[in-house]
């Protein structure tokens, strides 16, 4: 009895992953045709292709082609929908997806609101995550595997991502630097909002914070013999003050050192390098007609206890002096003058 308990299991297992292959067969029948193709209104041919060796490494590699194409229920069959993700990506799931969260962010994210909108153009889930080629992030071919992330926002980004791979960033995360910022860094992975929203970590209102989150104290820069101090010295000054008081134009970071063009200050190209500070404080909406003298003079990142401060660090030595002098001898005048009572009261007893 026991043995034809077993050979039923087997036949069941059996069964079951054939009828698995035979789906994939039946869908590969057309689609494992290099030329096949649909052809849309415009002319524009769209291939239809499908290599069965990249579903083979996906994270998909254990579903059917209608677990993701529910709409498909004949063959040949009509255009299909776009994929719901959402089916399998939901809170609870019982398949062990990674649950709804990410989605909730993402519906409510200005890529979520364009697609809601009708934005057609807007990306959905496979655009960043691949469709057929969904690997672990882990993977280095993954389409947000770390090192990819730049070059995949700039399918859409195009401007952007070619400014950004020349700048301080951009070129260390070519060079394999882990710890560099890539897009979803400062902007989010799910939930990126409008840059002028509250809620965006590159609002007016956040950035400065979002920058701290690696040139801050507890950030990754001192690895690489960055000064560390940048973000204190700006909350500071006068342009840190007005922020933390919620002026919406004064400058902030990326006023000074540009969103995605961020350059060391030894670059002739950089918006901080000596010859460009004029035109960088001297932009609209800041100090227009700012000359090299009104410039020269506007130093941002000024810390007192460092000689790099120059006649500020020895002004604040001498302050400090000083004040230590007249306390000392505001003490010294009290202890002679209490010493002077007590002398006087015994005097006369």
């Amino acid at each position: 009895m026991k043995q034809l308990s077993f050979l039923v299991i087997f036949l069941f297992l059996l069964c079951g992953s054939s009828a698995d292959i035979q789906a994939l067969e039946k869908c590969q029948i057309c689609h494992s045709k290099k030329e096949i193709h649909r052809a849309e209104e415009t002319g524009r041919k769209v291939p239809l292709y499908i290599d069965e060796s990249i579903i083979a490494r996906s994270v998909h590699n254990d579903k059917d082609c209608t677990d993701c194409h529910n709409d498909i229920n004949e063959i040949p069959h009509k255009v299909v929908k776009k994929v719901n993700c959402r089916r399998c990506h939901y809170t609870g799931n019982p398949v062990g997806a990674p649950d709804g969260k990410m989605y909730d962010q993402y519906e409510h994210s200005v890529h979520g609101m364009a697609v809601l909108n009708g934005n057609e153009k807007a990306p959905v889930c496979q655009d960043c995550h691949g469709d057929h080629d969904v690997y672990s992030h882990k993977t280095i071919e993954s389409k947000f595997y770390w090192q990819n992330i730049p070059k995949t926002c700039g399918t859409c980004h195009m401007d952007i991502y070619a400014v950004y791979k020349e700048s301080t960033h951009g070129r260390a995360v070519a060079d394999g630097i882990k710890d560099a910022p890539v897009c979803s860094d400062c902007h989010g992975e799910h939930n990126i909002k409008k840059h002028n929203s509250d809620e965006s970590r590159v609002s007016d209102a956040r950035i400065s914070q979002t920058c701290t989150e690696c040139h801050g104290t507890q950030g990754v820069v001192n690895k690489y013999n960055i000064k560390t101090d940048r973000a204190a010295t700006f909350e500071h000054s006068f342009h840190g003050v007005g922020l933390q008081m919620g002026s919406k134009t004064v400058a902030n970071c990326a006023s000074c050192h540009d969103y995605h063009d961020i350059r060391g200050e030894d670059d002739p190209k950089s918006s901080v390098h000596p010859d460009n500070i004029p035109k960088t404080c001297g932009k609209e909406g800041c100090h227009p007609g700012a000359s090299a003298e009104f410039s020269s003079g506007q130093q941002i990142h000024i810390n007192p206890k460092s000689e790099e401060s120059g006649i500020i660090y020895y002004i604040s030595k001498a302050f400090l002096v000083l004040t230590v002098s007249v306390l000392l001898g505001l003490l010294a005048f009290i202890a002679m003058d209490l010493f002077r009572r007590a002398k006087n009261a015994r005097a006369k007893r």
